[in-house]
């Protein structure tokens, strides 16, 4: 099953980083974010990937069709340009990636239209190229075709940039750090789409406006509550919270899911 990602946004509430590149290339643990998710639809057997590009596309592209020599220690003859990779990438050589032009300023529903020629004419999967989950996507396709709509979404409680405090008489009774919030669900991303639901894009609006306001006006979009870890990288204090996580060797995306 193909996996379409979004990786065209500009990026802007994350400068930062995004000047030179795109935000799928903003590294998590010295690896773009973009690998991270990648990663995680592998583990469930999903190999065949749609990047759709926009904004940097030339750094996605460059990435990986070096892929080889950006992931392995290289030997190099400069008499023959002979290049030997010496510990190559083992689980990645089961991709196959797609990259597909989408245009520059293309909103997400004219990305989706423009690469759908790549999807294969069947079931595919998409999500965005800027954020990290433990979904498990084997009970989403499994909810996805018991519900038997045109599209699926993952919603998720987002977390709190603040911290809670619980008070009573003047004094705390508890402090949770950025506590995830209750009430709402919210779009994550991984979504499961069939191809009729392509008659609900325009090249030149927003999947997350009219397709899914029209979409859920006809009954045919479905939620899957994902009550497990889900992050975004939307601003520089975002990508930081995103590197400690890694960096304390249990980042929530690699925990097991609920």
């Amino acid at each position: 099953m193909k996996v379409a990602i979004l990786c065209g946004g500009l990026g802007t509430r994350l400068r930062e980083e995004t000047e030179f590149r795109p935000k799928p290339m903003v590294e998590v643990g010295g690896k773009p974010i973009l690998w991270h998710i990648m990663r995680h639809y592998a583990k469930y057997g999903h190999h065949e990937f749609v990047l759709l590009l926009g904004y940097r596309g030339d750094v996605i592209r460059q990435y990986f069709l070096n892929f080889p020599a950006m992931n392995s220690d290289v030997c190099i003859d400069l008499g023959s340009q002979r290049v030997t990779y010496l510990d190559p990438p083992n689980d990645e050589s089961r991709w196959t990636v797609t990259l597909a032009e989408t245009g520059h300023d293309t909103l997400t529903a004219g990305r989706l239209l423009r690469g759908s020629r790549h999807f294969g004419g069947s079931t595919f999967l998409c999500t965005y190229g800027d954020g990290l989950s433990n979904v498990d996507l084997a009970k989403l396709l499994a909810f996805h075709r018991e519900k038997g709509k045109l599209v699926t979404v993952t919603g998720v409680r987002p977390v709190s940039r603040f911290g809670e405090l619980e008070v009573k008489d003047g004094v705390a009774r508890r402090f949770r750090e950025k506590p995830q919030l209750e009430g709402d669900w919210v779009n994550g991303g991984y979504f499961v789409m069939e191809p009729g639901a392509m008659r609900y894009l325009k090249d030149d609006i927003a999947l997350e406006s009219e397709p899914l306001a029209r979409l859920t006006a006809d009954g045919q979009l479905a939620v899957y509550q994902h009550e497990g870890y889900w992050m975004p990288m939307d601003t520089y204090r975002d990508s930081l919270a995103l590197n400690q996580a890694w960096a304390s060797g249990r980042p929530g995306w690699l925990e097991p899911p609920p």
